[in-house]
């Protein structure tokens, strides 16, 4: 009993949230500093609130284009001498690119930040292109996309499911962009997202690790404070979903798939700012549906009580700016039909929801997303991440540490609600993957 007293005692003093001190510079840009003095280590992100899902219509794939131009020159640096020098200094440094952001950073020697500011600083305003690096940097992520998406028919049928999912809001175009888009990307597409929304009031500086917040706040007033604001940035509008009446559905077929499955996703409600407890709902109810397959709903009744299938899961998109989705995948056992594996499903979800969740397994869950919360704080860079990507999604600081309690604090009858509202087939897109046709007789 004492060691059990001892280890919820440490889960209650390790749940507190962090340290965490915001600021904003005059010029609009946001500075948030975590707190971790553990070791002499520090992360340094910068994160645009402008991911693909902000990008002009017709010139998909824009946003990662420019991510990967960053890595260019600049009136004083030349290409490639940013990473060069982190690499001299032991450090890391990538960058990244989503729907609602794209953010830089770098893992490195605490007193090597001052560094890293004068040059993330130097190339959110100063970057230089040539015609060279258009040309360039077009034919490295033609060749990505080419490597993630055209040799991967699994990549190809979830941007179909995608695009059949969102038939009016940005999130139905693929971050990389479509490849004849990505063919016409040219200097021009390229440096107007820049000029436009590389701009400090459009951007979070995040830094974590062992630094005092008053020094970054000297250091970003330095390096970050003099750039000017944009002041035509343009309020974050989307066009958005109408409301979905009917179901939809697709066969995607690539002779390359191995093994047919099916796969389903919903429209979901994201997280949003004072209001998350639907997604945190929402949370569970992956968990439940398709979380372990010996204690899942689909795991039990597709993979142990029958032999449907080898493989059931679930999935929660809900940090998001916009409406995020929730999915289901089975992949049949030998000899089953698609048609069969989503029969046993429906079946399987309506058992689930008419007979109710297991108060034990709600605890079961309850304490393995406490633990998961908890440890992922030992993680500086996981940290600073979860902030950025918060807070360039419409959160709040205070939303990021809330979530650990409105997690906590989600019921059953939560849970089953919000699967009411969701789990709707005519809000639903089904898909069937198949290498033919024949599979299909």
């Amino acid at each position: 009993m004492r060691l059990l007293a001892a280890v919820f005692a440490c889960f209650a003093v390790a749940a507190t949230a962090e340290e965490v001190t915001t600021y904003q510079l005059d010029n609009g840009m946001d500075v948030v500093v975590i707190e971790d003095h553990r070791a002499p280590v520090v992360v340094h992100m910068l994160w645009y609130r402008a991911g693909s899902a902000d990008e002009p219509v017709g010139s998909s794939g824009v946003a990662h284009f420019l991510e990967h131009l960053l890595f260019k020159g600049t009136d004083t640096v030349e290409s490639g001498e940013f990473q060069r020098v982190v690499a001299e200094n032991g450090g890391s440094d990538n960058a990244f690119t989503s729907f609602d952001y794209t953010g830089y950073f770098q893992r490195i020697a605490a007193d090597r930040l001052p560094l890293m500011m004068q040059y993330e600083a130097d190339r959110m305003t100063n970057l230089v292109l040539t015609e060279e690096d258009i040309v360039t940097e077009r034919g490295v992520i033609l060749e990505e996309r080419n490597q993630r998406t055209e040799n991967s028919p699994g990549a190809l049928a979830r941007e179909q499911m995608r695009a059949a999912q969102y038939l009016n809001h940005r999130y139905g175009v693929p971050i990389i962009g479509w490849k004849h888009e990505m063919e016409e990307l040219d200097m021009e597409d390229a440096l107007s997202f820049y000029d436009l929304y590389y701009s400090p009031n459009n951007a979070i500086l995040v830094v974590a690790g062992d630094v005092e917040p008053a020094e970054v706040l000297a250091l970003a007033e330095e390096h970050y404070g003099p750039i000017p604001a944009e002041p035509n940035l343009p309020e974050r509008i989307r066009s958005q979903e109408p409301p979905q009446i009917a179901e939809r559905r697709l066969i995607f077929e690539d002779s390359r798939v191995a093994q047919p499955y099916l796969t389903r996703s919903y429209l979901a409600p994201e997280r949003d700012p004072g209001a998350q407890e639907e997604a945190a709902a929402l949370t569970y109810l992956a968990e439940l549906l398709g979380g372990s397959p010996f204690t899942s709903a689909l795991g039990i009744a597709l993979q142990f009580d029958s032999t449907t299938a080898v493989y059931s899961s679930a999935y929660y998109d809900g940090l998001n700016l916009d409406d995020g989705t929730f999915g289901l995948t089975v992949v049949p056992a030998e000899g089953v039909t698609l048609q069969e594996a989503e029969d046993k499903m429906d079946t399987a979800i309506t058992a689930f929801l008419d007979a109710g969740i297991d108060p034990e397994r709600m605890e079961a869950l309850r304490t393995q997303l406490k633990a998961s919360e908890i440890y992922a704080r030992d993680d500086v860079g996981g940290l600073a991440r979860r902030y950025g990507a918060a807070l360039t999604s419409g959160l709040t600081v205070e939303d990021v540490q809330a979530w650990p309690e409105i997690l906590q604090a989600v019921t059953a009858e939560d849970v089953l609600a919000v699967a009411e509202r969701v789990l709707d087939r005519d809000r639903s897109v089904t898909g069937w993957v198949v290498p033919n046709r024949e599979v299909l007789q």
